[in-house]
């Protein structure tokens, strides 16, 4: 049997988390008033545009398509979940808060990177 290499898992876990991701921003209620909580303008819109581009993005990532086109919006996307809402525990609840709360999005977001900056002909494994 041949082994599976280790960019494959990567792109499996990248885009799961953000296909699961989308799919609840699109669902649940939770979502829709956190992001009325933000101050954003047109939080309904920027939802459903967040939402359809995770999907999208991590429908890629999975397929193994366009891998640096789709991880590049996916980062922009963390780096965006970062700011307007574990930079404010940061500042408000400390460091320790902080890292435990934005655990998942800085490994997303090193996988992002790693993933923008892979050539596919490199084989990791």
């Amino acid at each position: 049997m041949q082994r599976m290499h280790l960019m494959k898992w990567v792109c499996y876990a990248v885009g799961y988390v953000f296909l699961i991701s989308g799919i609840l921003k699109l669902t649940t209620n939770n979502f829709k008033i956190a992001f009325m909580n933000l101050g954003l303008p047109f939080p309904d819109t920027i939802l459903f545009l967040v939402a359809i581009t995770e999907i999208a993005c991590s429908a890629l990532i999975i397929g193994r398509m366009y891998v640096k086109q789709a991880a590049a919006p996916l980062i922009f996307i963390i780096l965006g979940a970062i700011y307007l809402s574990k930079l404010p525990v940061l500042m408000n609840q400390g460091l320790l808060k902080f890292a435990f709360d934005a655990r998942l999005d800085i490994v997303m977001l090193i996988l992002l990177l790693l993933l923008w900056q892979y050539k596919p002909g490199k084989q990791l494994s």
